[in-house]
């Protein structure tokens, strides 16, 4: 039996862990789905308002922070980034699991906000390998890949404040992990009210 109303999910992982790869697979049930980030930044060629992002401009961005529309925000690069509340809360009442693809700065505030939250964080079967992985992609020198893998490791020490950990060694467990985590969180009491009053109606 499906929940009436969606879940939230948190989802992060270092540069190279596969989670873009992930997310892909998971996407394909047409239960889940992302939440489309705000941004002051301007479109860069081919994306589209309301898909990629939403585009905004620095003032509208900065009078929903003070009117307290965002889950999370950041400023990057001269930038702001954010997640609204109103896209997450829209696509939740629809029944969607919505997944946030997000850092772990960010999702330590989603914590605080929506202590409900699902936290799932994706793991490289080790460091080694995923400065394997990095210098695999040939797009980096190996002083930024060194930076990489320092943030990483860094971001992989935070991982025991998440509600579970999924190492992405051969993906296809990884997917199989995902979907275990989702089935056993179905079955916690606290999200089975639904099946608990089904079954006292047919007493």
């Amino acid at each position: 039996m499906r929940m009436s109303k969606g879940r939230l999910i948190v989802f992060s992982a270092p540069s190279g862990c596969g989670k873009g790869t992930m997310l892909a697979e998971i996407l394909k049930d047409e239960n889940y789905c992302v939440s489309v980030s705000a941004t002051t930044r301007s479109p860069r060629e081919g994306e589209v308002d309301g898909v990629n992002y939403y585009f905004m401009s620095k003032g509208d961005f900065l009078q929903r922070v003070a009117d307290s529309e965002f889950l999370e925000y950041a400023e990057y690069c001269d930038n702001y980034y954010g997640t609204l509340m109103s896209e997450v809360d829209g696509k939740l009442n629809e029944g969607k699991n919505v997944i946030l693809e997000i850092e772990v700065q960010g999702a330590l505030k989603i914590r605080e906000k929506r202590p409900d939250a699902l936290m799932i964080f994706i793991l490289p079967p080790s460091v080694s390998e995923l400065r394997r992985r990095l210098k695999k992609r040939g797009t980096e020198t190996d002083e930024v890949i060194e930076q990489r893998v320092s943030q990483a490791a860094r971001e992989i020490e935070v991982a025991s404040k998440y509600d579970y950990a999924i190492v992405n060694d051969a993906l296809e467990d990884a997917i199989s992990d995902f979907f275990a985590v989702m089935r056993a969180e179905k079955l916690k009491t606290q999200f089975s009210e639904n099946t608990i009053n089904e079954v006292l109606k047919n007493a």
